[in-house]
């Protein structure tokens, strides 16, 4: 789908993650587990899932109330070395992920990596790609404040705009599958799917919701972001809530 000036509306795609890229949420979990235990503490099923999405920051401040009695950057140091460490063993790929990213690069579109994994676990991920899929990463030791606010995204749209300076939120796709991720693409006005795995997300009309990246396409992208500029066919304008209909 082409813009009136011959471009495409399409321009970028902002990808999650953690439960969006790769299954690496029961690694996280894992890792909580065992610090916590190491603490003389106890962590629930529960406790973890409201951590899915989370800042690491927010998250080792969590788990110090869970009894873990390190400061934050050694909870968070402690974490991600598990988990990089289970990644090494095995990259647990979501599906339909890899494909999705392999056409987007062949057919140019623009991808970039809005994670709040730190750099040495995303550079791990991306490393595991067969190619250079993502322009630049956005990590959560480069922001100020995680997700839910929408500042890692707002970062990503900025750093795409210095070579496309026509580029702005609505031309860019946002995929994720937790709730703060979510929230964080939806605020920054960037085009979102939901793509809900580990915990189920309420329904809500700023956003599309996938059950998988599994077959989905860059014609789907592409719609979607048609639908936000209200360029369907037979259209002038289109509610936001019809973004649903493509579920």
């Amino acid at each position: 789908m082409q813009s009136s000036a011959d471009q495409p509306l399409l321009k970028a795609v902002l990808w999650d993650m953690d439960g969006t890229i790769v299954d690496t949420e029961p690694y996280w979990i894992e890792a909580e587990h065992g610090l916590v235990e190491a603490h003389g503490g106890t962590w629930s099923h529960e406790q973890a899932m409201q951590l899915v999405g989370q800042s690491l920051v927010h998250s080792a401040g969590v788990l110090q109330r869970a009894g873990v009695q390190l400061e934050v950057r050694e909870i968070i140091d402690t974490l991600t070395a598990q988990v990089i460490s289970r990644v090494r063993s095995h990259v647990p790929w979501r599906p339909g992920a890899r494909e999705l990213l392999d056409e987007l690069f062949t057919a140019g579109v623009r991808c970039a990596l809005v994670t709040m994994s730190e750099a040495p676990l995303a550079r791990e991920i991306v490393a595991s790609l067969p190619q250079p899929y993502f322009e630049f990463l956005v990590t959560g030791d480069t922001v100020t404040q995680g997700k839910p606010h929408p500042e890692a995204y707002l970062k990503a749209v900025e750093l795409l705009r210095q070579q496309d300076p026509g580029l702005t939120a609505a031309h860019c796709v946002a995929l994720e599958d937790s709730a703060p991720g979510v929230a964080a693409a939806v605020a920054s006005g960037a085009v979102t799917v939901a793509i809900p795995h580990i915990v189920p997300l309420p329904e809500d009309p700023r956003r599309a919701m996938w059950d998988s990246l599994e077959n989905r396409t860059v014609a789907d992208l592409e719609e979607l972001v048609a639908r936000r500029h209200g360029s369907v066919a037979g259209a002038s304008t289109v509610p936001a809530a019809a973004l649903d209909s493509l579920n």
